[in-house]
Order: C-alpha cells, then structure tokens, then sequence
C-alpha cells in the first residue's frame, strides 16, 4: 500500500490550499480514508475522514473550515482547506482503514503517506 500527499505549502491566514493523497496497491473505494496532522512538539491529531459514499466526519477544529472529500475513480482523497490559522501550522498525514469503529485514532488505520507541510503566517 503506498499513500502519496502532497499539496502543502506556505500560506497567509485566512487562505486556502487543498491537500491530495493518491492510493495504490490497495482496494481504495472500500477503505475509509482520513486525514491526520501533526504539529511541532504534539501527538498526531485527527482532522477528517470520509466513508466509499462520502459520509464525512470532522475534527471541531475543522467543522466548518475544511472539506475531506474522494475520487474513488482516481484514487484520490482530498482536503480542501480554508480560513486557515496558524494553529493549523502542522505535518498532514492521509490515511486508510479497512476498519469502521474508533475512527478518529491513529491505531486504526493500517497505512500511512509521508506527510506533507503545511505553514501557516500571520
């Protein structure tokens, strides 16, 4: 299984970016994707996963901020994310599951991207 982010960068608060995670060797549209992000200093921390229909759930700190979504033809979860802050600042991690309970733990999910920075500035 190989989960490839990328679309991190560095972006003023209160902009926009959308992250991307595409998914080999694995059989995408059953698994339950999600997106998971680590700051300096700090555990890694749920942000947003979505079931194969879409169903989404989100972290508080994302409610209403950030859209997970997927491309099951292509597969390829996204992040869009906007009005960020700066406590977004962190390492964003994708992630899958063949499991549907405890959703929101790192030790549920089986498989892991490398990660990629996302900085926000004042």
């Amino acid at each position: 299984v190989q989960l490839q982010a990328s679309g991190g960068g560095l972006v003023q608060a209160g902009g926009s970016l959308r992250l991307s995670c595409a998914a080999s060797g694995l059989p995408f549209s059953t698994y339950r994707m999600a997106w998971f992000r680590q700051a300096p200093g700090k555990e890694r921390e749920f942000v947003a996963t979505i079931l194969r229909n879409g169903y989404a759930l989100y972290a508080d700190s994302a409610e209403g901020r950030f859209t997970i979504s997927r491309d099951n033809g292509k597969n390829t979860v996204f992040l869009q994310m906007n009005s960020l802050k700066r406590e977004d600042t962190a390492v964003y991690y994708c992630a899958a599951t063949e499991k549907y309970t405890m959703v929101t733990a790192t030790s549920t999910y089986s498989s892991w991207g490398q990660g990629t920075q996302v900085t926000v500035s004042s």
